[in-house]
């Protein structure tokens, strides 16, 4: 028997890279999955790569609207959460001087506001001795230049995993951080550089990680399955980092 047997777990952002590779993981693991993203066609192709009984909803993490939709679709199939991986997120970069209003408002609506009201208006579904994640970055505790919005933005979910483990521990809900370094997800493709320079940046960043090689998704869905499962039943308000070394040493 599965570690997340008859457990019904969202995920959002789960189209793709972690959350993607999480959901396959939950699913391997007897879970009932939701999955979130904002593109029906890679929403339709994850959905039929997790298989078994899975539901996909398009959802902008951004959108208050849309997160009730998400829920009310949830609660219509399946009545209850018992897993909460809140893992939709962006990664946008420019120095200090050419950050604008819109890139800012663009990542903090996604990256916080957009988790921050994805948990609030989950609360009347989370089941007592539910788990919740949250997807945040090692950027939260390195200095690393271009990324100063972005950083703030998974620092804020850090300091989130503590406040509400305080306010929800009353009713048994874990709330716990998972802060990956460099994993080899879609995001990265996405940062707007050209081929060669991002190559590059990888060889770069693959030289600051004492593992000499990026994460893979895989990996980290095993460590969000430890956060979800009672294997971390005596974990709350905690961080796990998850970066082949690269904060550490």
């Amino acid at each position: 028997m599965g570690k997340l047997a008859g457990k019904v777990a969202v995920i959002t952002g789960g189209n793709s890279g972690i959350g993607l590779a999480t959901a396959k993981e939950f699913s391997e693991q007897g879970a009932r999955v939701v999955i979130t993203g904002r593109d029906q066609r890679t929403l339709d192709a994850a959905a039929r790569e997790i298989g078994g009984d899975v539901l996909a909803v398009r959802s902008d993490a951004s959108s208050l609207a849309e997160i009730d939709e998400l829920f009310a679709a949830v609660q219509e199939k399946f009545g209850q959460i018992d897993v909460l991986f809140v893992n939709a997120g962006v990664g946008k970069f420019a120095p200090v001087e050419a950050v604008t209003e819109e890139l800012f408002d663009g990542i903090m609506d996604i990256n916080f506001k957009g988790a921050y009201f994805t948990i609030q208006k989950a609360l009347p579904l989370l089941n007592d001795n539910a788990s919740i994640i949250l997807n945040t970055s090692i950027n939260a505790h390195i200095g690393m230049p271009n990324s100063s919005v972005y950083a703030a933005s998974k620092a804020a979910l850090i300091t989130l995993a503590r406040t509400l483990s305080a306010e929800l521990v009353g009713r048994g809900i874990r709330v716990n951080a998972i802060s990956p370094g460099p994993v080899t997800t879609p995001i990265f493709g996405r940062l707007g550089l050209p081929p060669e320079e991002l190559e590059e940046t990888a060889k770069n960043i693959q030289a600051q990680v004492p593992m000499k090689r990026f994460g893979r998704p895989e990996e980290i869905a095993k460590t969000v399955l430890f956060l979800a499962s009672a294997d971390s039943s005596f974990l709350l308000g905690t961080e796990i980092i998850a970066d082949g070394g690269m904060s550490q040493l």
